[in-house]
This record gives structure tokens, sequence and C-alpha cells, in this order.
């Protein structure tokens, strides 16, 4: 990849004082050194948001009041000044509404999932990206683990022969019971108005979906869902089953769970084919275990010879050092940086930097949350789930 002879800049909204994945953001973006937050809105509170960019060290006039501000001032700069791109790290109904007015400013966008409120709207995100020709990333962080990407090359190459069966699972219990106090966290993730239509498969299933749909170069085409909330007084899910089938033939099975008293971020994937299988979870992210009938069980772990050159290249540490979440979610900033560099340098993009969920996985997450909602409030078995 050509190197500019700069660092990409970024602006961040949301992600302020007291939030969580906004700061995961900022420790992603920084790991490879390759890219600069310059400003941000850092909160619907004027004073908050001044005063979260403050506290990251932000010269007072980057440090803006709200994301109109912001992009007003920034578009306004020298070119050799202002942002390139802009991270939305915002509650959910926020994610369309400042993603299209920073491309309308004509700043790329890489947003948190899930990409908008509502699939709608996410079809109008893509309506714009396609006029303004602006580049937009989605951050789905489980796709930068070496061993994920490794899972999928294996796959492609056809080790596992046709596939058969797809099982994978994204359990957490943190909302096992009614949140006690102020929780931030909980609370816009239970609210309709800011969460959606879904909770549980609009926080952490739609990963689970997007997991599968990744390692296996294949689409979910129709879907069987049954969500709850098992939790008294909820409006929204907090679990969900789901049976899948796959446009390749695949079927398998999705289970999500908020209420899975004692787990952590448990999201893991089970793939099996006609020769073989292989098996992936978070919370030993550096194995790939594959399975066969005709010899022994091989694990496969990042950092040795014999993975393929895109795991290699998402793997910066020598085996036997841990990588896991927050490198992970740095290799979707550092590719979606060097996107923005191969566009500044007039060149087409290498593999490794092309490896990034964009519109598509946005729009299809988007469309796997309403169908899944609508296909469990109904009484017919099979729904399809469109492909846009």
């Amino acid at each position: 990849m050509t190197q500019v002879s700069r660092k990409i800049r970024m602006g961040m909204v949301g992600g302020g004082q007291g939030a969580f994945i906004g700061a995961v953001h900022r420790m992603a973006a920084a790991i490879d050194g390759q890219i600069e937050l310059v400003c941000g809105a850092f909160s619907g509170s004027a004073d908050k948001s001044i005063a979260s960019g403050r506290e990251l060290f932000l010269p007072a006039d980057r440090c803006y009041a709200d994301f109109a501000q912001m992009l007003a001032s920034e578009a306004a700069l020298p070119a050799d000044q202002r942002m390139d791109f802009v991270s939305i790290v915002t509650p959910n109904h926020l994610h369309f509404p400042v993603a299209r007015a920073a491309l309308e400013a004509g700043f790329h966008v890489l947003s948190d999932k899930p990409a908008t409120l509502t699939l709608d709207e996410a079809l109008k995100l893509q309506a714009l990206l396609e006029k303004t020709g602006l580049l937009y990333g989605l951050t789905h962080p489980y796709t930068g683990y070496p061993m994920v990407k490794e899972a999928r090359e294996r796959i492609a190459r056809s080790e596992l022969g046709a596939l058969r069966k797809v099982v994978v699972e994204y359990p957490q219990g943190w909302l096992a019971e009614a949140p006690a106090g102020d929780n931030k966290q909980a609370a816009w993730r239970l609210d309709p108005q800011q969460s959606g239509v879904s909770a549980c498969m609009g926080d952490i299933g739609v990963h689970a979906a997007n997991l599968a749909e990744y390692v296996c170069n294949a689409k979910i085409s129709e879907i069987c869902a049954d969500l709850s909330a098992f939790v008294p007084g909820r409006e929204l899910d907090d679990d969900g089953n789901i049976l899948l089938r796959f446009n390749n033939g695949a079927k398998g099975v999705l289970f999500s769970s908020q209420v899975a008293a004692g787990e952590e971020n448990a999201i893991a994937i089970r793939v099996y084919g006609e020769k073989g299988g292989l098996e992936w979870h978070q919370q030993e992210p550096n194995s790939l275990t594959l399975k066969f009938n005709d010899r022994p069980m091989q694990i496969l772990r990042s950092g040795w010879a014999g993975t393929g050159d895109i795991a290699a290249a998402n793997t910066r540490t020598p085996a036997g050092h841990p990588e896991g979440y927050l490198e992970a979610f740095a290799n979707l900033y550092r590719n979606f940086a060097n996107l923005i560099r191969a566009r500044i340098d007039g060149v087409e993009p290498d593999a490794v930097a092309a490896d990034m969920p964009g519109i598509g996985e946005a729009v299809r997450g988007m469309s796997f949350i309403e169908n899944t909602v609508a296909a469990s409030a109904s009484d017919q078995k099979w729904h399809t789930l469109p492909d846009y």
C-alpha cells in the first residue's frame, strides 16, 4: 500500500464521558499509529462534549458542541487540516443522521453497528453512498481476528467440502436482571426510540449473523425465529433462537442472549462440511480447531507459519503473545485508513485493506434485525431474508 506522508485524520461523534464503545474505538484507531483523532462532538450535551474533548487533549477550537457544528467547521478548514473521516459511536438512532450529514459534507464515514435505526434508513444510506462515491465502513470487529480470517480462507479453498451445518452463538449475561441504578449502557439499548426494534438481536445477534456470513462466504437466505423478553417489563428482546438456511445449501442455528447468566462475550462459531469441520471461540481467539473423520484434530495458532496471507497480515505479534478484541478492532481501523490512503494516492486498495465490512454488510445487518423480529412475531415458519 502506498503511504501518504501523514496520518489519516479522524473526527468522532459520540463516545464522551461515561461511554464505553467510544474509548474502544479510540484505542483501536491509535494502535497502528496511522490515525490521529483531531476533533470531536462527543455528547448530546454541549458542555459535556467540549469537556470530553479537552480531556482527550484536543485543541479548544476542535472540541465542538454538536456534530452539525463539527461538520460545518471541519469542512471550512483547509484540506491539509480538516479531518478525513468521521467515526460514529453514538446510540443507534443517531447513526444515520450523523452519517448522512457527514457524507453530504464530503467526509468518509466509519460507523459502529448497526448502521442505522431502520432498514429504510440503511437503504437511503446505500443510495447516498452511490451518489457521493465516498467510503463507508462498519465495525464488525469479530471479522478482524486473524483466525476468523483463516477460517474464511480455508472454507473458500473447499478444505471442508460443501458446507452442511453452521452453529453460531453470542451469549452474554449482563442483562439477566433489570439493571440497578443509572446504567447508561443498558438504558439506551433497551429503549426502542434509541435502539430500534430489537435489543439483543440488534446489539449482538447481528454480530453472530455477520460472523457466520463472513466465515462461510455465504448469505443467510431464510430464517425461522423465536425471540423472547425474559425480564419482566422489557419492550425489546433479550434472547433469541434462530434457524438458518444459507444460499449455498448449508443450514444452521444462531443463538444469541443477553440473559445467559454468567456469560461474558462468548461469541463462537462451528462450521461443518462434507469433509471436515472447524471451530473458533472469541475467548480463545488465537486458536482455530480443524476436525476430520480420517485424521487427528488439528489446532492452528495465529503467528505460526501455515496460515494464509490475510490472516498473517492481520497478526501483529509472534506466536504465543495473545491478541484480542482491541487488535481485531484495530485491524478494521487500519484497513479503513488504508482505503482512504489508496483513495488519496489514486490507486486500487490491496486485498488486506479491501477486506473491510461496508455498506453491503450494513444493509444486510438491518435486514437481518428487522426480518428476525417480524419472523418471531409471525405464525409463519420460514421467512425469506431479502438480498439488497
